[in-house]
């Protein structure tokens, strides 16, 4: 079985070739990497060809043409035209794979065929910056190491239930489904696209058997400049949020879902938007669930 493992990469050179090591390291050998360069300035783009050179039948650059940035989910989106695996493999070009993680989760996907989509907990990952950090393994918050039939996804995890959502690059991924699905959501651009990947887990959380480990197989760097930490400084939450429920709302119409607990499920996180106060007390509630979690 062949797994295509997408990253994407834009300026991006202190941390691109640990997260290239993770998924040469890995113990299972049937792979291809599609390296994404998303207009990259600085020497990001030479260590990938190095990486192409060395490794010609595994590893593939790909390029936007005239070498744009055409943000992460166009970047995924050329990747997942390109794959030639049966399953797909994301990984964000700051994190890394510990070595048994594509055996695993192939393990997972031979066991369970039916199963679309295939994630787990992810460490989130404080020490590289120090010894003296301490990491932090948050699962996902919903039940594991078991099919869960849709749509009782949409309703536990976040954004619309409470739950902690599975990072990317935990995923593995059919690709004829991801394909089915029209791959990534290109509509969440710029400031937008740091609900890209909320955009496609929606789709597969209405539609499709997943399975979730609460074992973790990714290091999921923590760092100033992230796209998620510039996310959480800028204080545009609301207006993100406003932006991701108005595109799933046109995706619920386009595709004829008029299942009335989605619909006020969506109708509610609307609410929590025009009166903030509510948005208020349900992040206390998230962060309390949060820690109790982690403890």
């Amino acid at each position: 079985m062949l797994i295509s493992i997408i990253i994407p990469f834009y300026n991006i050179e202190a941390h691109i070739a640990e997260a290239i090591e993770s998924v040469i390291n890995q113990t299972y050998p049937h792979w291809e990497l599609l390296l994404i360069d998303d207009g990259s300035i600085d020497s990001g783009t030479s260590i990938a060809l190095e990486y192409c050179n060395k490794y010609k039948s595994k590893i593939i650059y790909l390029s936007h043409e005239g070498h744009q940035n055409k943000g992460l989910a166009a970047s995924r989106n050329l990747g997942l035209k390109e794959a030639k695996g049966e399953y797909v493999a994301l990984l964000d070009a700051d994190d890394v794979w510990l070595p048994e993680k594509l055996t695993r989760q192939v393990e997972i996907a031979v066991s369970h065929p039916d199963v679309a989509f295939i994630s787990g907990a992810s460490l989130y990952w404080y020490s590289w910056k120090g010894k003296d950090l301490d990491d932090v393994i948050i699962p996902v918050g919903c039940e594991k190491n078991k099919v869960i039939l849709p749509p009782l996804l949409f309703f536990q995890l976040y954004p619309i239930g409470k739950g902690a959502a599975p990072c990317p690059s935990g995923m593995l991924i059919k690709t004829e489904v991801l394909r089915r699905h029209e791959g990534f959501v290109e509509y969440f651009k710029g400031e937008f696209q740091v609900y890209e990947d909320q955009g496609f887990l929606t789709k597969f959380y209405l539609s499709d058997k997943c399975y979730f480990s609460g074992d973790y197989y990714d290091k999921y760097r923590q760092r100033s400049g992230s796209l998620v930490n510039e996310f959480q400084s800028t204080g545009t939450y609301l207006k993100v949020r406003l932006y991701f429920l108005e595109w799933l709302e046109g995706y619920l119409e386009k595709n004829s879902i008029h299942n009335n607990d989605i619909r006020n499920a969506v109708s509610i996180a609307r609410k929590q938007i025009k009166f903030p106060f509510i948005y208020k007390i349900n992040a206390i509630v998230a962060r309390i669930y949060k820690r109790i979690m982690v403890d």
